[in-house]
């Protein structure tokens, strides 16, 4: 899933497609569970391209407290600029802009649109199956959203028992 920059003549053109499900590659972290559909406009300014739209797909992933699979619809709007990456010189140690996070780079005249809607798709880092999740029990890993468990969730520190003797003692 490349876009050809070679083919792009006109400073400003627009790219549709919808890509099936099984055309993005999958891993640990989700699983494409719907048709992807990208929509971009595609601004050229020299070798600079600007590409804004948006990816809408269904998402199944694992929750980040409990571990359990769900679905998520995703609608991603982006706004990303790339440059080849010879301007990538990397050279000079400086603060990152706000310009610096919407800024990627590409090789070979092409830019890779899979890569670009993984990371949409990554987004939020933490994806939760509700706001409610109660998680997993640390101790026996029960889900907690299932049922109870009989497990003590306080720690005491062994590093404090002399303390904790000196306080009974008195």
């Amino acid at each position: 899933m490349f876009l050809d920059l070679a083919r792009i003549r006109t400073p400003h053109e627009h790219y549709e497609q919808i890509y099936q499900p099984d055309a993005l590659a999958s891993d640990e972290s989700f699983r494409v569970a719907a048709p992807v559909s990208l929509a971009l406009d595609i601004r050229k300014d020299k070798q600079t391209f600007h590409l804004t739209g948006r990816v809408q797909t269904t998402l199944e992933l694992p929750c980040s407290r409990c571990l359990e699979p769900f679905t998520r619809p995703v609608d991603a709007a982006f706004d990303l600029r790339y440059q080849p990456q010879t301007a990538n010189t990397g050279a000079d140690e400086r603060e990152i802009a706000e310009d610096d996070l919407s800024t990627a780079f590409y090789e070979n005249e092409e830019i890779d649109l899979g890569q670009m809607m993984r990371e949409q798709f990554l987004l939020p880092m933490k994806p939760l199956c509700s706001e409610e999740c109660r998680g997993l029990c640390p101790v026996c890993g029960t889900n907690l959203n299932r049922g109870a468990c009989d497990c003590r969730r306080g720690w005491d520190d062994p590093r404090f028992d002399a303390l904790r003797e000196l306080r009974t003692k008195n």
